[in-house]
C-alpha cells in the first residue's frame, strides 16, 4: 500500500475477525457495476514457485485427477510411465499446462471470461496464438474501439508503474493475474490481483521480470507477458478501427 503500485491493486482495509477467524478485508472491484464483462489473465511465463519443484522432487506424488485432466485435453501428452501409473505430479502438470497455452510462449494466458449476460467462457486451455487471443479479446470487448483503447492505456500505465516500483523489483510474481472489467457504456479498468504466491527476494537481490527463466534465477517473465499483451491489444484495436492509434507507447 506504500508503493507506486497502490492505484493498480484492490484497496486493503486491514484484518478483521469474525467468528474466531481472521480475514483480510479488501476492496470489492465489482461494487457499483451493472452487468460487467470480466476477464482474468494469468501473468508470467510460469505459475509455479521454484520451491514447489524442489518439494515435488523430494516427495513425489502422482495425482490421478491431474492425469485425467491432461489426458482429456491430449491423450498423447502423458508419457508411457504416466499412462502406466495413471498419474502425474503437480509440477509436471503445470509445466505441460503452460506449454499448451500462451503462458510459456507469450508470458500470459486467458483464464476465463464472464460476459455481461452472465455467460462464462472457460475453454482457453489451448488458446496460445496471437490470432486466437485477438479473437477472444474481440468477443470480450465486442470489438469496441473505446473499450480496447481504455484497456490499452490502463495496461500502459501499469507497466510504467511497474518499472518504477521498488516492490516489483524485490518480489517474484508467480500466479498473479490482471483482472479486466468493463461495462458496455461505463467504466473500464484493469487491476493486479492474486498475490498468494508473490514472494520477497533476499535483501539486495532484484529481478528484471523480462528475462528467460532458468531454475535458480527466479525470473517470472511478468514484463514479457505485459509487453505481449499490450502488442496484442494494439493489434486488436487496429483490426477493428484502422484509424485508431493507442495514446500510450510501449
Amino acid at each position: 500500500m506504500g508503493d507506486i503500485l497502490k492505484p493498480y491493486v484492490p484497496a486493503y482495509y486491514g484484518v478483521v475477525e469474525k467468528d474466531g477467524e481472521k480475514f483480510i478485508q479488501m476492496e470489492d472491484l465489482l461494487a457499483g457495476l451493472h452487468s460487467p464483462c470480466i476477464m482474468d489473465c494469468k501473468m508470467g511465463t510460469r505459475t509455479y514457485l521454484e520451491e514447489e519443484m524442489t518439494k515435488d522432487r523430494q516427495n513425489v506424488v502422482y495425482r490421478k485427477d491431474l492425469y485425467q485432466k491432461m489426458s482429456k485435453v491430449d491423450p498423447r501428452a502423458p508419457t508411457e510411465q504416466e499412462h502406466g501409473q495413471a498419474g502425474v505430479t503437480k509440477v509436471r502438470y503445470m509445466q505441460w499446462r503452460e506449454t499448451i497455452s500462451s503462458t510459456a510462449s507469450l508470458g500470459f494466458r486467458i483464464e476465463g471470461i464472464t460476459m455481461d449476460n452472465g455467460v462464462v467462457l472457460k475453454d482457453f486451455k489451448q488458446t496460445r496464438t496471437k490470432e486466437q487471443i485477438i479473437n477472444a479479446l474481440t468477443r470480450f470487448t465486442d470489438g469496441c474501439p473505446h473499450i480496447l483503447e481504455a484497456y490499452y492505456n490502463r495496461l500502459h500505465a501499469i507497466k510504467e508503474a511497474l518499472l518504477q516500483s521498488q516492490f516489483f523489483r524485490c518480489h517474484e510474481f508467480i500466479g498473479t493475474s490482471l483482472l479486466f472489467i468493463h461495462e458496455k457504456k461505463g467504466r473500464v479498468n484493469v487491476w493486479m490481483i492474486d498475490f498468494g504466491k508473490t514472494t520477497g527476494l533476499p535483501e539486495g537481490q532484484t529481478l528484471q521480470h523480462d528475462l528467460a527463466w532458468q531454475e535458480g534465477n527466479r525470473e517470472d517473465g511478468y514484463l514479457l507477458g505485459l509487453d505481449n499483451l499490450l502488442a496484442i491489444f494494439s493489434a486488436t484495436m487496429a483490426k477493428h478501427d484502422g484509424t485508431a492509434q493507442p495514446s500510450g507507447k510501449v
